[in-house]
């Protein structure tokens, strides 16, 4: 459960908030207590408080039993499983699903009752998401979600309601209608580096260390201190920060391949050297201290809150501006720019390791460069040729 705090007057005075859920309308709820001391025993408070609040929520009365007949409707079946079965999946997922629920699935094909729901049916939904300019990727995961809740509908009904989505295909994509990503150039990746330097050092390192290693955004928000090798110049990555509901938090990574240890250039070290120190500063001067499990680019003294990916993103999108590069380059394609910036670097299964990716094949969504082995496979032809 989800807890926060802020200094609300004077020096020691603190206003403490448990994450509570969300009401009928969707309305974010909270509890709230007041606290006074130090920033450590606040700490201490917001523990008990978020803890006392998770008891109370797990003795609460349980609800009534769910019932299924031809009234239960998609939203119906999107809401039990929810309720059943949404904790198993990643705080992203979930984030996306309600997205996905609330803005294309709640007000349309949600309404429709189960019972007399057709593919024919469903197939037209479908198109008519193309049609509006939706990606193949985001239908593609409305039609999971969709199956997901009528699959588990019709086990918890007892095989009285259908899964209308089983037989259902979705529209094709032709190559002009897919997305895709580009790598900025080396220029661009220069450009938006100096008006990094313009933001907060934080977000300035940030920048740097998500083009100088190729780290997913995530994982460089949960970096922490003691991750950070300056002897041998490393950095491990063995965690990541999700966004969740009622804000963000830790988790291990989703596949082994994304542990991993990446070597850290010299300029890159110094900079989060220096960074080390502002951020020592920074706590002493709110009576905190930074140890070596605090977060590297933290927002509060003392490092003990990771930042939000969102707050990287937001930040990235005022330097891309400011850096005057196309709006087609996100946080992202820094991570596309290393990808293929190392093709003539290291073998594919260096860059593989280097990147977190579970199959060497990942390589094709993010290298837009063509690879040395195959530039020298053109020139032995074209020699045999000539």
């Amino acid at each position: 459960m989800a807890g926060s705090m802020r200094l609300v007057r004077g020096k020691d005075v603190w206003e403490l908030r448990a994450y509570l859920g969300r009401d009928s309308t969707g309305r974010v709820r909270h509890r709230y207590a007041t606290f006074q001391g130090s920033r450590r025993e606040a700490d201490r408070a917001l523990a008990r408080l978020v803890a006392d609040t998770e008891r109370q929520q797990t003795t609460a009365q349980v609800e009534a039993p769910r019932t299924w007949g031809e009234r239960t409707t998609v939203n119906d079946a999107i809401a039990a499983w929810r309720d059943n079965g949404w904790e198993d999946l990643s705080p992203t997922t979930v984030r996306r699903y309600e997205g996905l629920w609330e803005t294309h699935v709640r007000g349309a094909i949600g309404r429709r009752q189960i019972a007399g729901l057709s593919p024919y049916d469903v197939e037209r939904y479908f198109r008519a998401l193309k049609a509006n300019g939706m990606a193949e990727g985001s239908v593609r995961q409305i039609r999971a979600m969709l199956h997901r809740a009528c699959r588990l509908t019709k086990k918890w009904s007892g095989g009285a309601l259908p899964n209308p989505i089983a037989d259902t295909e979705l529209p094709s994509w032709s190559l002009d209608d897919k997305t895709t990503v580009r790598a900025p150039s080396t220029d661009e990746v220069k450009r938006i580096l100096a008006a990094a330097s313009e933001e907060d050092v934080r977000i300035a390192t940030a920048v740097r260390v998500l083009a100088a290693t190729g780290m997913r955004r995530g994982e460089v928000c949960a970096l922490r201190w003691c991750d950070i090798d300056g002897e041998d110049r490393r950095v491990r990555v063995d965690e990541s920060v999700v966004c969740a509901r009622g804000g963000a938090s830790v988790k291990p990574p989703k596949t082994w391949a994304s542990v991993r240890t990446v070597a850290l250039d010299p300029y890159t070290l110094r900079v989060i050297t220096e960074l080390r120190s502002e951020q020592e500063q920074v706590a002493a001067s709110c009576d905190a201290v930074i140890d070596d499990r605090s977060f590297v680019f933290s927002f509060e003294p003392g490092g003990q809150i990771p930042p939000h990916p969102d707050a990287l993103s937001h930040a990235f999108t005022r330097i891309r501006r400011r850096a005057g590069v196309p709006p087609d380059v996100h946080l992202h394609s820094l991570r596309h720019f290393h990808a293929t910036a190392l093709d003539p670097v290291i073998s594919e299964a260096q860059k593989q390791a280097r990147l977190g990716w579970s199959t060497v094949q990942m390589a094709r969504h993010y290298t837009d460069g063509v690879p040395e082995e195959d530039r020298r496979a053109a020139e032995h032809v074209a020699a045999l040729l000539d």
